[in-house]
This record gives structure tokens, sequence and C-alpha cells, in this order.
């Protein structure tokens, strides 16, 4: 799922409400609601999307509503007990990057139960899971995010206070729930679409 991160000022950019990339109208007012043009100096800023009419709101060069940090908004097939965490580590992500990243590596193995895995060591779940069509670049990207972190961690283990390196870890998980979850939805649902004598000739070949 294509992410425009939020900027002041943007034209358009993934909505941190809908998720949808949308045009953003902006403009200025101060603390009573009163609106300013765009180049005023006032620093608090309003955009409003035009996909879902919701507004984020901005003071200087920082969105603090929604308090979503900025994170890549989480895929739409990511399960609830997942969605719970990311939702959290997003809130703060800005103020406690390191807290962010504890978050989101429970995030990861609370994801990896999910997916029929122990949940209980990132390395062996994620390995497990590649055997089962995780594409290999995904363990990779772990470990060098682990590795960045903090190279005296245990495998498995995710200690960063880096904004940028806990970015990563955002688009990892969106990454497996689009690999594991969202894209087998996606072929079972063109699958199950066929007519009954193209899936019957389709079971027919593999059974030879």
């Amino acid at each position: 799922m294509k992410y425009i991160k939020p900027v002041v000022y943007g034209n358009s950019f993934s909505c941190p409400h809908c998720g949808a990339i949308a045009k953003q109208d902006w403009w200025h007012c101060n603390w009573n609601g009163s609106q300013y043009p765009e180049n005023s100096s006032n620093p608090l800023k309003v955009a409003n999307c035009q996909h879902c009419n919701d507004n984020s709101v901005w003071i200087e060069n920082k969105m603090y509503f929604p308090d979503l940090g900025n994170s890549p908004f989480p895929n739409p097939e990511m399960p609830d007990s997942v969605l719970k965490l990311y939702t959290e580590a997003s809130g703060i992500c800005s103020k406690s990057p390191r807290g962010a990243s504890a978050l989101l590596r429970l995030s990861i193995q609370v994801l990896c139960k999910e997916l029929g895995e122990d949940g209980k060591n990132i390395n062996t779940d994620i390995g497990n899971l590649v055997k089962k069509g995780l594409p290999v670049i995904v363990q990779q990207s772990l470990d060098i995010v682990r590795v960045t972190g903090n190279d005296a961690v245990h495998p498995g283990q995710i200690d960063t206070d880096n904004p940028s390196t806990v970015g990563q870890l955002f688009d990892l998980i969106n990454i497996i729930v689009e690999y594991m979850i969202a894209l087998p939805k996606k072929v079972n649902g063109i699958y199950n679409a066929l007519p009954a004598d193209k899936v019957k000739g389709i079971n027919n070949r593999d059974g030879k």
C-alpha cells in the first residue's frame, strides 16, 4: 500500500484519518478559530482532506492532531490485536522512539502469533514465515533494523531510539501483513470468483 508522509503545506499526502492519498487544503487560524491567509505568520495551521473532509492540526511544522507521529497508515487487513499496539506506537513515536520500538517489537510478536507462530522469538517466527511465503528480504530487513538499533542486543530483540529506524519497523509490519494476510486474501477472492469449469481444470492439472 503506497504511503506519502504528511508534511506541512503538502499539496497531497496519505491522510492520517482515512489513509487515502488526497489533496489537502490549508489555512492558518488563531486559537479561537479565526482564519488567516496562507502566508500568515500564525504558527497554528489546519489541513483539510478533500477525500474524507477531516482536519489535521499543525503547530509550526509538526502535526499534533491526529497524534500519529507521521507514521504510515496501518494496512487495512492488520489484525485488531496488532492494530491496537501499532496505533499506540504511532502516538508516541515522535516523543519516545525507544518506547515506540518496544511496542512495535511486541506488535511483530503478536502478528506472528496471529499467523500461527509461537510469538516468543522473532527470529524463529520470521524464519518460519519465510518458509510459508514471506520474502527473505523481510527477514534480512529485520536483522538490519536490529543491528542498526543496537548491535549489542540478542537476535530477535529490537531496541532503538533512532526515529528513522522506528519508521522502518512500521513499514515492515505493514509488509508482513500485506504478504501473509492481504495478498493471500486477494488471490483467494480472485480464485473463488473463477467459473466452476476453470477451477475444475486447475484442480485436474494440479492433481496430475
